[in-house]
């Protein structure tokens, strides 16, 4: 039995819209019938699911972190009653307001009504459940903890979701600053300076150097403007391609680290969300090989990526997972022994999720120093630049004043 969505008119005119489940469309169409409503359109929910997918995958555009959490979480309570999981994604569907969240659940409903496991399931919908979502809720139902797990999940996809809407507030404002600025200078070079100089140079007075350097980037901004941003956002483009290049992202990547406190940021991150990662995968039984491979899978930053799967072979030919990560330079010396510890005392777990937290409190302090550094020195550079306009501006309008009172 799958899921339809169906558009009907009813007895007045009215469009209808709902979804409904049945073994082919034609059933569908005959329920409707009975209801007194004239169906329109009748389509399988899951087939739609994947046409908006393939639709707006250029954009992006997913499930909200939030709204997965919150099904998750739903649906671990009602799995934890002792609920089937028919029933729970049930109660789960008709709770959504949202179409698209009510017809991806539905679409999973009828394949596990099929016979098929929540994870295969869910595999249909890769933009919604990611392979560590996925092997999570295999995990869970193998080892019959699906409802600790789904708990699990909605924890993570919260926690990931909390650090990532931090990074992204925190450079909100040095962004806006530094285009508002970019923006002010811009202007006062393409229209305040040419009117206020030009009069100067019409008097045929030698302009100072400070005067001529201000008009020449004037001249260029006026002459070469538009040239210069089209090159940029082609600059941009270009960059954004080749970055899709395994070899050229993995060197970026890497030199990346080397930056000061982008470096320590991108390390905290990366290494922290490793670090949950597995925590939460071997507290699912998840093998600690497969745990690292998804764990490596879930980075963003290409070299670190690397380095665990370096690491993750390590760890098959008898090593250490602490002496395997320590291999290649990366993760936090801290990390590292907690790590060792928790191998030695069989609480790796506990002991991963300590680091990870560790981690995060480290990255909020990064990011609060780096902030509170960043803000003045954008200011203070931007405040230079007008000075420097508003001085070149002043030098020939004195020079004329002092040459009139003589």
């Amino acid at each position: 039995m799958a899921a339809y969505e169906y558009k009907a008119l009813d007895g007045k005119g009215k469009t209808k819209k709902g979804m409904l489940e049945a073994d082919t469309a034609k059933q569908v169409r005959q329920q409707l019938r009975e209801k007194g409503l004239i169906p329109i359109d009748v389509s399988q929910a899951s087939q739609n699911e994947k046409q908006t997918e393939a639709g707006i995958s250029l954009f992006r555009a997913k499930i909200s972190a939030s709204d997965l959490a919150l099904i998750t979480r739903q649906l671990a309570t009602l799995v934890g009653a002792s609920l089937t999981i028919e029933s729970a994604l049930l109660a789960v569907a008709e709770q959504c307001d949202k179409p698209r969240l009510k017809r991806t659940v539905m679409a999973i409903r009828s394949k596990v009504v099929e016979g098929y496991s929540l994870a295969e399931g869910m595999q249909e919908f890769p933009y919604i459940f990611d392979h560590l979502f996925r092997s999570m809720v295999a995990a869970g139902e193998k080892s019959g903890h699906l409802d600790e797990v789904l708990n699990r999940l909605a924890d993570y996809t919260e926690k990931r979701q909390e650090t990532k809407s931090q990074l992204t507030q925190a450079m909100v404002y040095p962004i806006m600053l530094t285009v508002f600025a970019l923006g002010i200078v811009t202007f006062l070079l393409a229209s305040v300076v040419p009117k206020i100089v030009g009069q100067v140079t019409k008097s045929g007075q030698e302009l100072p150097g400070s005067t001529q350097l201000l008009l020449t980037l004037s001249d260029f901004i006026l002459n070469y403007g538009m040239y210069l941003a089209i090159f940029i956002v082609a600059s941009i483009v270009v960059f954004q391609r080749l970055l899709k290049r395994p070899n050229i992202r993995l060197k970026f990547d890497k030199s990346l680290l080397n930056l000061p406190l982008v470096g320590k940021v991108i390390v905290g991150v990366n290494t922290a969300r490793f670090a949950r990662t597995l925590s939460i995968l071997t507290s699912s039984a998840v093998p600690i090989l497969e745990g690292m491979r998804i764990s490596g899978q879930v980075l963003s930053n290409a070299h670190i990526k690397k380095a665990v799967l370096e690491a993750s072979d390590n760890v098959r030919e008898g090593a250490s997972l602490k002496s395997s990560l320590d291999h290649s330079k990366t993760f936090p010396p801290m990390m590292l022994h907690m790590i060792g510890s928790g191998e030695k005392s069989g609480e790796l777990e506990q002991m991963l999720k300590r680091s990870a937290d560790n981690q995060d409190t480290e990255l909020d302090a990064i990011v609060k120093i780096s902030l509170s550094l960043l803000t003045p020195l954008i200011v203070a550079v931007m405040a230079g630049m007008v000075m420097f306009i508003v001085m070149a501006i002043m030098q020939p309008i004195m020079q004329m004043n002092s040459l009139a009172g003589i």
